[in-house]
């Protein structure tokens, strides 16, 4: 009998799958010698504790949607969609331009993607992978067919520039991922997120919100700046990390040797290199751009599968791990099936059709121009 003919296919899986990638850092850059000047440091000392080199600082009145901007543009040009394509705009970020209207909204306005929904993520430097969480489940349920997912910081706008023990580990920049609906077998397999709020106080800012608005007395006694406990935070970042990759990879079957790339948030680099020993993962097999930025929050996993894309790192049919640790506690991964052939490298001056300048808000008018045609 030819039971072949009759046998039921199997419903293929609806997945979202990363097919573009974008990143803008600020072009003035800060090095630990211009540090030295600063505050009682010196590049030995940075660089031993954190890998650190330089980071990029913004000047001149860029802002964190202007960041975004750029990186979300670079992204639409190497696919070639139009801002209006997408049906959603998740922000990961600590640093918006205000506390509301949310960064997203903004960067939607700025890009000139009238109607899509957009909305932030507050994760601190978990921002990007929940948002990337929030992104994947919303095109894997159907509600979303093509998704912009953004990590941008201004974190030169919060930090302590007197203090040796923060100001040497921050930088500004932004990247992006653009995800789009697949049923084949690729894409984002699994995500494991989480968070412990008892630990809030290792690495907080104490001022700003409604808890602590802002005063003189807040203002005076810097609370408006991050805090952190370093040596604790180390600690516990070893573990949840370790903890998140290990039950990503047995969850699903793969060895770590089977993996192209693991891309860890770029904090410290003796954070990356204790869970990857304890992983035991080649050289080769581990991405990190720390030394050239920093810790840039919400955009340093972006950044990180930005560069190692352009540089031809991860190949199409990679097994790809991302994992984060941040302020909250927070804590996610990813593992990604990546399933691209190695994108266009655009110009500069790139930019996606119907993107619009910071003039914005004068050229829309009110009405029916935000509904799709």
């Amino acid at each position: 009998m030819f039971k072949g003919r009759f046998r039921k296919e199997e419903k293929k899986q609806r997945r979202a799958a990363v097919v573009s990638v974008g990143k803008y850092m600020p072009p003035h850059i800060l090095t630990n010698f211009d540090l030295e000047k600063m505050v009682d440091t010196s590049n030995q000392w940075i660089l031993e504790r954190t890998g650190i080199k330089k980071r990029h600082i913004v000047k001149n009145g860029l802002r964190q949607s202007d960041l975004a901007l750029r990186a979300s543009q670079e992204a639409l040009a190497r696919v070639g969609w139009s801002p209006m394509d997408l049906d959603m705009i998740v922000v990961g970020t600590v640093t918006p331009d205000h506390i509301f209207p949310s960064s997203a909204n903004t960067l939607a306005g700025k890009l000139g993607a009238i109607g899509v929904p957009s909305w932030d993520v507050l994760a601190a430097c978990s921002g990007f992978m929940y948002s990337l969480y929030q992104g994947m489940v919303t095109v894997e349920s159907g509600r979303a067919d093509k998704a912009l997912v953004v990590g941008s910081e201004v974190m030169s706008s919060i930090v302590d520039w007197t203090d040796r023990s923060t100001c040497v580990l921050f930088g500004d920049g932004a990247s992006v991922l653009l995800l789009e609906a697949t049923y084949e077998p690729y894409g984002i397999i699994d995500m494991e997120i989480g968070s412990d709020g008892r630990h809030l106080k290792l690495l907080h800012m104490p001022g700003g919100g409604s808890a602590h608005p802002a005063t003189h007395e807040t203002v005076n006694n810097k609370e408006h700046f991050l805090h952190m406990e370093g040596q604790e935070t180390f600690k516990l970042a070893v573990r949840k990390m370790l903890l998140v990759a290990k039950t990503l990879l047995e969850r699903n079957h793969v060895n770590p040797e089977e993996l192209g790339l693991f891309i860890g948030h770029q904090a410290n680099l003796r954070i990356i290199d204790a869970v990857t020993k304890r992983l035991n993962l080649k050289p080769d097999q581990i991405f990190n751009n720390i030394e050239r930025y920093g810790n840039t929050t919400s955009a340093t996993i972006p950044s990180c599968v930005y560069e190692a894309e352009m540089m031809g790192r991860i190949k199409k049919g990679d097994w790809i791990l991302l994992v984060s640790f941040g302020a909250g506690l927070t804590w996610a991964g990813a593992l990604i099936k990546w399933g691209i052939d190695p994108l266009p490298v655009l110009g500069a001056d790139a930019m996606a059709d119907d993107s619009v300048s910071d003039t914005y808000s004068d050229r829309l008018k009110p009405g029916r121009d935000w509904q799709k045609q």
